[in-house]
């Protein structure tokens, strides 16, 4: 059974996520390092605005759950706190990745692929902040604190995919993966995202 919050202390179920999602993302940020060290810029598949906003958005994905998660952990601290201002962050950085692509020199077609990352990241610091705000009202909000480890997993999932793009130099997205399964080719236009 879920105890109710007493004050802003987080209950003990979610304890146990928070540290499992800080844990994952900690070491995540690692490999991520160590990833960007071994390839090297060199090998990095299109062009270099892309690939700078791909490795930041995957170190802020993994920024992102580690932070929220380790702050919520810290005793009398509600987690709406951390929630809004990493949201806040998130946000703003996606606003400066959108400008930075735009103003790239890369191909609206290469420009048009972003638009997935900048969805789920608008969906997960928007989902992230409002949760986040919510909880700040109402600490006894359960489902919106749940809602903030939803956010988190998506986060981390967010920023393994843009790493393994880094690092894989490929799409990994699902429609790419249906297209090399059914043999389709792809064409020079389509660059991962």
């Amino acid at each position: 059974m879920i105890r109710e919050y007493v004050g802003a202390v987080v209950p003990e179920v979610f304890r146990e996520v928070f540290a499992a999602i800080a844990a994952t993302a900690g070491s995540l940020t690692g490999l991520l390092f160590v990833a960007l060290s071994v390839t090297g810029r060199a090998r990095a598949a299109g062009p270099s605005a892309i690939q700078q906003v791909r490795a930041a958005a995957a170190l802020l994905a993994f920024t992102n759950a580690m932070a929220v998660s380790l702050f919520s952990l810290v005793p009398d601290t509600n987690p709406g706190y951390p929630a809004v201002a990493l949201g806040v962050i998130g946000l703003v950085f996606t606003a400066a990745g959108v400008r930075t692509i735009l103003s790239s020199q890369a191909t609206a077609p290469q420009q048009r692929q972003q638009l997935r990352l900048v969805i789920l990241l608008l969906l997960i610091f928007g989902t992230e902040l409002t949760c986040g705000i919510a909880v700040l009202a109402d600490p006894r909000l359960n489902t919106a604190v749940q809602i903030i480890c939803y956010a988190l997993i998506a986060s981390v999932l967010a920023g393994i995919a843009r790493a393994w793009e880094l690092v894989g130099e490929r799409d990994t997205g699902l429609w790419a993966s249906l297209s090399v399964l059914t043999g389709r080719t792809r064409g020079q236009d389509d660059e991962p995202d």
